[in-house]
């Protein structure tokens, strides 16, 4: 059986012109073991937790931020699949808005370093195919639903 985690991919608005690409920042946290590869902050599920509850509480242990902090967008959810560890796993993650843009990041002991950090960016730090997917997928649906 796949690993189960689930996540939020956490970005935030400059107050710019909307054809800006880089008017939206994500938040990307470097993990202190292993490859250091960098991810928006997941984890597994404790017992009784659905999955959006797992994501709200990592995002809190791993990044210092509340659920009243931020906005989950609606309508969007992708779940990753892929081999890490040579295990199955498989990541769910929404998008989350920051609802202050200076908001301050805390990190846990899981992680050495944070990023803001536009589209391309976030896309060659993450360096897995599927987490440079869903950042582009979360940042298309962005664009597509700006008013």
């Amino acid at each position: 059986m796949a690993v189960r985690a689930c996540g939020l991919i956490i970005f935030r608005r400059r107050l710019i012109p909307k054809v800006d690409n880089n008017a939206i920042e994500f938040l990307l946290l470097q993990a202190s073991d292993g490859i250091h590869h960098w991810t928006p902050p997941k984890g597994h599920a404790e017992p009784g937790e659905n999955d959006l509850e797992t994501a709200l509480r990592e995002t809190q242990e791993e990044a210092g931020l509340e659920a009243g902090q931020l906005t989950i967008i609606e309508g969007f959810r992708r779940e990753l699949n892929y081999v890490a560890r040579e295990k199955p796993k498989t990541v769910i993650y929404w998008l989350a808005e920051v609802k202050d843009y200076d908001v301050e990041i805390r990190l846990s002991h899981e992680h050495q370093a944070y990023r803001w950090l536009g589209l391309d960016e976030a896309c060659q730090l993450a360096q897995f195919k599927e987490m440079k997917a869903a950042l582009q997928e979360g940042h298309q649906f962005l664009r597509s639903t700006e008013a």
